[in-house]
């Protein structure tokens, strides 16, 4: 199962020869963490306070016996395959026991943020008729709080300390055995439903991703080609553990290769603590939002050593060229963007061994056929925008969902003709380089011409006054759309008339003079989902 670790990794070979197989039967909490435990142990996670002082380590067979203890104890309560579980935790190891115990019997877990209310969670849980919810103690109030509303739920699980009308992880694992039964083991089909995801909601309501066994094997080509990883590294990836991204940079791609998992307890973000951590722990392979480089970028990187890193990595939207050229200044290392969805895996990035043009998304990722086609599917010109799209072949493209979940016959709108359509836009070059120009209901349509939000957003971003920006389109008589910016200043700058203006001239000196926002507001926030996307279609007013 393990033969993807001889894969030759070098892309020009990868996109010819790269396949991607896996069992009938799989299961990622037995076939790769216990099979790691017994024959290649090593620590898995270094578990940070979050005060950057407290460093606790754990081994894959820390996880392994933590797991057995917990699916044990899932058991004696009577959760049974198949059922769903809503998971809502912080960044502690508590997160993998239930996630590897739910895994080990079956049930589905569905892992939602921090930041999730109750009134969240009893959506998910109704959704999809959960019947258990195993939390953190903060989150005990927002649950009991909606107790009625749930009539599903029958298990109340707090990852702690014992709790009038909650079971006791601690208490429900100290008396359950570190060994699972080989006549109790829960087999697998690879097809089978692990997990669920929460789409991010930019636009409507939430709908669950199914994440079947399947998609945790399939990250192996995220691991070998995106992130370049290997056994021997310390990755970290600033994220909640409520979002798919989590998945990508604390669970499937470092487990699978063998390789250790910061995983950081803390709340808010403190860029010096982040910085000094990576040196105390010798982070290798690095990944953050775009918003965590930008601080970055404001601060004086030399007086920190980063030289652990060998790679960086981008994801969640894509990272301006700016902040780029003065990462790679001051690390060494070039940030590599890449770009998935909860509904895949990494399906294009770049590349350790191909060159990277600022701005791009780069290319697709080897075991993918990705083109930009319009709504009949066929594929355009070089140059021009369309859609970002994914070829239906046969096996199925790895990691790629297969509808949304309803709890009958799945949702497969975004499936047509034979082509998956992401919902998001870009032009391909004569390179074969992917731009990203916006979801495709963001699109600004002004005087004839297809404006790209991002673009304008990151010609923005190049000026020192701005710390932020969202860019929309509003209806105007004479153009059709007008372009119109919400920007968050930076410390020290003030709002006024003039600087307007010389935020509107400086950004028709950076992008064309057509693409220049014609209404600027100041903001002091912008709406964001909880994965930190802007919701641009509450700017406009439509959600």
């Amino acid at each position: 199962m393990f033969e993807f670790l001889n894969v030759d990794r070098a892309y020009n070979s990868a996109i010819k020869n790269y396949k991607f197989s896996c069992p009938e039967t799989f299961n990622f909490a037995y076939d790769v963490i216990d099979h790691r435990a017994k024959n290649n142990d090593k620590i898995a996670v270094l578990a940070v306070s979050g005060d950057g002082e407290k460093i606790t380590s754990l081994t894959y067979s820390d996880l392994s016996l933590r797991s057995n203890r917990f699916a044990n104890g899932l058991r004696s309560l009577g959760l049974k395959k198949g059922e769903f579980a809503c998971l809502v935790s912080g960044r502690v190891p508590q997160w993998y026991d239930a996630l590897f115990g739910c895994m080990k019997i079956g049930v589905i877990s569905m892992p939602g943020t921090n930041l999730l209310t109750g009134k969240d969670i009893a959506y998910r849980i109704n959704y999809t008729k959960a019947t258990s919810v195993i939390v953190t103690p903060e989150h005990c109030d927002n649950i009991d709080a909606v107790r009625s509303q749930c009539p599903t739920l029958k298990h109340f699980i707090v990852l702690g300390a014992a709790r009038e009308g909650w079971v006791s992880s601690q208490e429900m694992c100290a008396s359950a055995s570190d060994e699972i039964d080989e006549k109790n083991r829960t087999p697998t089909k690879a097809d089978e439903i692990m997990m669920g995801y929460f789409t991010s909601g930019t636009t409507g309501m939430q709908k669950m991703v199914p994440r079947d066994f399947a998609y945790g094997l399939a990250h192996a080509a995220t691991a070998l080609f995106w992130m370049d990883l290997t056994d021997k590294d310390i990755h970290w990836t600033l994220t909640d553990t409520g979002w798919a991204k989590a998945a990508w940079g604390m669970l499937f791609p470092q487990f699978l290769m063998g390789a250790t998992v910061v995983l950081f307890d803390g709340t808010g973000f403190d860029a010096e603590l982040h910085l000094k951590l990576i040196e105390k722990l010798g982070v290798n392979v690095f990944c953050a939002p775009p918003t965590i480089y930008r601080m970055f970028a404001q601060m004086d990187l030399t007086s920190f050593d980063l030289s652990s890193i060998k790679r960086s990595i981008g994801a969640g939207e894509p990272l301006n060229p700016e902040v780029i050229r003065y990462w790679k200044k001051e690390t060494g290392t070039m940030i590599g963007d890449g770009y998935g969805q909860t509904e895949t895996i990494n399906i294009i990035a770049n590349f350790p061994d191909q060159p990277v043009k600022l701005g791009s998304m780069g290319k697709p990722v080897p075991g993918f056929e990705i083109e930009i086609v319009n709504e009949k599917g066929d594929i355009l010109p070089i140059g021009e925008i369309g859609n970002i799209a994914m070829k239906i072949t046969d096996p199925w493209p790895p990691g790629l969902f297969d509808g949304y979940y309803t709890g009958g016959e799945p949702d497969r709108t975004s499936f047509r003709n034979g082509w998956y359509y992401t919902g998001d836009t870009a032009t391909k070059d004569e390179d074969g380089y992917f731009w990203f120009v916006g979801r495709a209901d963001d699109l600004i349509n002004s005087s004839g011409y297809r404006i790209s939000p991002f673009e304008v957003e990151s010609s923005l971003l190049e000026h020192p006054a701005v710390a932020e920006s969202a860019v929309i389109g509003e209806p105007d008589e004479k153009r059709g759309q007008i372009v119109v910016a919400y920007i968050i200043l930076t410390q020290g700058s003030e709002p006024n008339d003039e600087l307007k203006i010389d935020i509107q001239n400086f950004c028709k000196k950076h992008t064309a003079p057509y693409k220049y926002p014609r209404i600027v507001h100041f903001v002091k926030q912008l709406p964001k989902t909880i994965s930190g996307k802007i919701r641009r279609v509450e700017l406009r007013g439509e959600g």
